[in-house]
Formats: C-alpha cells, structure tokens, sequence
C-alpha cells in the first residue's frame, strides 16, 4: 500500500457533519463564515437560491445551533439578519480540516 493510500482514512467522509456537508447550506455557511454577519437578500444573491428554499436551509442551520438570525426593521420594512455561531463557526472550519486532510492525501 503505498504512502497516501495509508494517509487517506476513507472512514473520514462518514464522519462529515450531515448540515454542513450539504451543498446549499456549505454555501451558506461559506458565505456567512467570511463575514461577520449578512442580510437574507445579500444571502439569497450570492446563493443563488429561490427565497423559501433558502429559508429552509436556514432553518436546519438554526435548529443545529449554527445560526444566528436577528429580525428587526428597517424604516418599516423587515430585516434578517444571519450568522454564524460560535458553535457553526467552529463546525465549518472542522469539515473544511476533514476535507482538506482528504484531498491532500489523494491529489
């Protein structure tokens, strides 16, 4: 076996946090692990998502414990305002260490 086949624990993708992992929510945790705190509209258009689907991705992150939604108003008009927690913050960066420890071990 050679020297990164041993390096590769393939075990290591069935440990991968489940919320995080999935692609809309990676991005909006990317997103939000970038800056220090956005609005859902600043949101929806850098995912790209349709507003209840983001809504939804959001939701899951909230119930993890990862998110942090603030709604107040703005003039009259409502805003939400979204971040991560320290307990989000630190789950994206421990998926982003398994996922690198994978890829440097077979690139």
């Amino acid at each position: 076996m050679g020297k990164r086949a041993e390096e590769l624990n393939a075990r290591d993708i069935a440990t991968l946090d489940k919320i995080m992992h999935e692609p809309a929510r990676l991005s909006v945790a990317a997103c939000l692990y970038v800056v220090e705190s956005a609005d859902f509209v600043f949101l929806q258009s850098q995912t790209g998502m349709t507003g209840g689907n983001l809504s939804s991705h959001l939701k899951k992150l909230d119930e993890a414990g990862y998110l942090s939604i603030t709604k107040s108003f703005d003039d009259s008009r409502p805003k939400t305002t979204l971040a991560l927690t320290k307990g989000g913050r630190a789950a994206f960066e421990a998926y982003l260490k398994t996922i690198s420890a994978m890829l440097n071990a077979i690139g």
